[in-house]
């Protein structure tokens, strides 16, 4: 069987008070629009047809997406216009799924679960303590789907039915196909309602099938700024306490943010307001200090990372302490064992194991050796204005405190360099180096004093 899902994101979003299309506004740092297109991909569709309207071509430029199929629907005249624009799209195909561009947490489980329904139409409803402003769903004496009714188009015995339609459904292409034909636009907003298809099949002696999501929040649906903050904040409940079940520590799951695929292995504690963004992968009993950003970063076993760290397109070995106020930059490589200090900022390096970097220093460009140890207040003069240059440093050099590597330069193995030079030449190994001005005192000599203004 053939499947096509259309993704109607045509909206405006007036409420979002945004000159941004509705659908590409982020939740849990990717745009809304997205995380429903990657839970269509899920289910592997023959094809995805995404209808846009009100900023579509912003929405294209931001989904940069081969797979996906453009349509327009200039004129917003409903949810059924909007499907029928996406039909010619979808010859070919068997199976329909309709999605929404701002229900961005639907699982691919329940998608899975409607299209295996055996019906010409299914739908997806769900019970709310508070069904005001929802197309209600009105059913027979034996529990049949008899139709949709719109709240401002439902009676006063209708508004009191707490099953809302979701709006999202599965039906056979022919079947859809026709339906639309038929659909009229004889409502209060005058426009062509896709939930008016259930009450033409009934007609025609079919049963509507239904099913339910697992949560409320994979059908919550966001009209403003106010629904995405509540959202957000559910999807990072949810996400914590999967974690938590699966054996990670999360001091308060209140306060975590998980903006892309984070993998996290047993034993690892994670402290308040850590934000992991992209790809992310920590390993087994790894400590995590107090806002501290880890983005597109591999985290091995054992590390331990202060509070207040930044780490970004790294990779932090096994058994390495980190912080606080470290910042990791990219294409920065602790092999294991590494001492990081409060305040280093380390960029586009390779740290050699059992390497020691101490506080307020800064290595970029360079390869460090194993058991090297970096006094405070070290800096790598890797940018001569115009490039970048490499510094290389070899196994067990001592790196005195507040030198200066002018890069391009060799510190060779065993090195020692005494605190305070400025080294521009390749060192010998195992010999002490040092560059420094012959120190001297002025005698008589006065400290300049401000002179008082006269005020005469």
């Amino acid at each position: 069987m053939k499947t096509g899902v259309v993704i109607l994101a045509a909206g405006q979003g007036t409420r979002m008070k945004s000159a941004l299309p509705k659908v590409i506004h982020d939740l849990a740092g990717r745009p809304l629009i997205k995380h429903v297109i990657d839970t269509a991909k899920a289910i592997e569709p023959d094809k995805i047809i995404v209808v846009h309207g009100h900023g579509g071509e912003t929405v294209k430029e931001t989904i940069i997406d081969d797979g996906l199929h453009w349509v327009e629907q200039a004129q917003q005249l409903g949810t059924g216009h909007a499907v029928e624009q996406a039909l010619p799209a979808l010859e070919g195909v068997d199976k329909v799924l309709v999605l929404y561009g701002d229900v961005p947490l639907i699982k691919h489980s329940t998608l899975n679960h409607m299209l295996g329904l055996e019906s010409e139409l299914s739908i997806l409803t769900v019970k709310l303590a508070d069904p005001t402003g929802y197309g209600r769903i009105v059913r027979d004496a034996n529990g049949q789907v008899l139709k949709i009714v719109e709240h401002k188009d439902a009676s006063e015995d209708e508004l009191k039915v707490d099953e809302i339609n979701t709006g999202i459904l599965a039906a056979d292409f022919d079947s859809l196909k026709k339906w639309i034909d038929k659909l009229e636009n004889n409502n209060s907003q005058k426009e062509f309602y896709l939930t008016d298809i259930i009450s033409l099949a009934v007609d025609e002696g079919i049963d509507v099938n239904s099913a339910n999501p697992e949560t409320l929040s994979e059908v919550t649906g966001i009209n403003d700024r106010v629904q995405l903050a509540e959202l957000e904040r559910l999807y990072q409940k949810e996400q914590a306490t999967e974690l938590m079940k699966a054996g990670v520590t999360i001091r308060d799951p209140s306060r975590i943010d998980i903006r892309g695929e984070v993998k996290i292995d047993t034993d690892t504690e994670i402290d308040i307001n850590v934000i992991l963004q992209g790809q992310v992968t920590i390993g087994k009993a790894v400590k995590i200090g107090a806002n501290t950003v880890i983005k597109d970063s591999h985290i091995a076993d054992g590390v331990t990372i202060l509070e207040n760290c930044v780490i970004e397109n790294a990779a932090i070995g096994s058994n390495s302490k980190l912080g606080p106020f470290s910042r990791i930059r990219p294409g920065t490589n602790l092999q294991g064992e590494n001492h990081v200090g409060n305040f280093v900022e380390i960029k586009n390096s390779d740290i050699g194991i059992g390497s020691k970097i101490n506080h307020l220093s800064y290595i970029g460009d360079s390869e460090v050796g194993q058991k090297v140890n970096v006094g405070a207040g070290t800096i790598t003069c890797n940018y001569d204005g115009a490039y970048k240059h490499k510094t290389i440093i070899g196994d067990q050099a001592f790196i005195g405190s507040n030198t200066a590597l002018v890069a391009p330069v060799t510190i060779n193995k065993g090195s020692t360099i005494g605190a305070g030079s400025v080294i521009t030449r390749e060192t010998p190994a195992d010999q002490l180096t040092l560059s420094r001005s012959k120190q001297i005192t002025i005698n008589n000599w006065q400290r300049p004093v401000k002179q008082k203004k006269d005020t005469g």
